[in-house]
């Protein structure tokens, strides 16, 4: 495993966002969903493609809390520009688990 220094971990950005809206990304190559996750007054509302398909309905994303990388340049993913990256772990599956705050924080928070 490589090594960073602290400085390179705080070059990127996740950030604590609670999603507002969940559909099926029809067009994509593999299940996923389109995610319209607000990140509070100073960030703003941004979209992301995310293929948690096997853990989640769209119907219970909304409203859960994530942590995203919101630094990344945005990225075309078919027809949808991603501006954000919801983290998550493989579970024993391969399936993709969200990686949340167990608590709630203000939306924006960043992880420290």
């Amino acid at each position: 495993m490589d090594t960073i220094g602290f400085d390179d971990f705080l070059k990127v950005e996740l950030r604590v966002g609670r999603i507002i809206e969940a559909s099926v990304f029809e067009q994509a190559r593999k299940p996923a969903y389109v995610l319209r996750v607000d990140f509070g007054e100073e960030l703003g509302t941004r979209k992301s493609s995310a293929q948690i398909t096997a853990l989640y309905t769209p119907e219970e994303l909304v409203g859960r809390l994530v942590v995203a990388v919101i630094n990344f340049p945005p990225k075309q993913i078919g027809p949808l520009m991603s501006e954000c990256l919801v983290t998550g772990f493989h579970d024993e599956n391969g399936d993709v688990a969200l990686c949340v705050p167990d608590r709630p924080v203000p939306l924006g928070t960043r992880l420290l």
